[in-house]
């Protein structure tokens, strides 16, 4: 986890969103595809295709802001979306999702002492900032790293790396509907690439399952 935030966060000083993004999650679909196929697993033609059709979609909507990455950021990005691949890959395992993503974070604390120290001359602290970032990581992160413990142990094969591509269009979608930003034909139709991918390896993992 820790590693997955300070990558990440550091990555961002160098590189686009939509760029940023694409490296993250083809760094998460690649790494969680491979620990599948390094335990037994195997994808039937259906997932490959719900999984090609899925990142299809999220490519065409990242496109236009695509630019060249610095190789810092990129080498960055990809160490960020390799740990949260390893991170999903062990929420498998998770029983009680809201007592281990708190001990998740515990385990943090100590690296980031380290990192608070190393990086303490640098700071520039204001308390509007302390307060979002105190909320970004209780209510968003802490929650929906315990929502996504809770659930993954449900989904097979890869289901979980396919569904976090929905993730920039529920974020489009939060943005038309809360922030008055306008519908697109180009996000109309990424995200039908995508929808329709994530459903294409669901319904194949369900089909695979009735047949055995």
């Amino acid at each position: 986890m820790f590693l997955y935030a300070l990558s990440f966060s550091y990555a961002y000083l160098t590189l686009g969103t939509g760029l940023g993004a694409l490296i993250l999650f083809a760094a998460v679909q690649i790494t969680m595809i491979l620990i599948n196929i390094l335990t037994g697993s195997r994808l039937s033609k259906g997932e490959w295709t719900g999984v090609i059709f899925a990142f299809s979609g999220f490519v065409y909507l990242v496109y236009p802001t695509l630019t060249t990455p610095s190789l810092s950021g990129f080498l960055l990005m990809s160490l960020s979306g390799i740990a949260w691949g390893l991170y999903s890959a062990n929420g498998k395992l998770s029983k009680r999702p809201l007592e281990d993503t708190l001990g998740n974070f515990m385990r943090t604390i100590p690296a980031l002492l380290v990192l608070l120290l190393i990086t303490f001359d640098f700071l520039q602290l204001t308390s509007i900032g302390v307060v979002l970032a105190i909320a970004s990581g209780v209510l968003a992160s802490g929650l929906g790293y315990a929502i996504w413990y809770s659930v993954l142990p449900s989904l097979k094969g890869t289901a979980p790396a396919v569904l976090q591509l929905l993730v920039p269009v529920l974020a489009a979608l939060g943005g038309i509907i809360f922030v008055g930003e306008s519908l697109s034909l180009h996000l109309v139709v990424s995200a039908a690439f995508i929808i329709g991918g994530v459903l294409t390896v669901l319904y194949a993992k369900k089909h695979v399952a009735h047949a055995s």
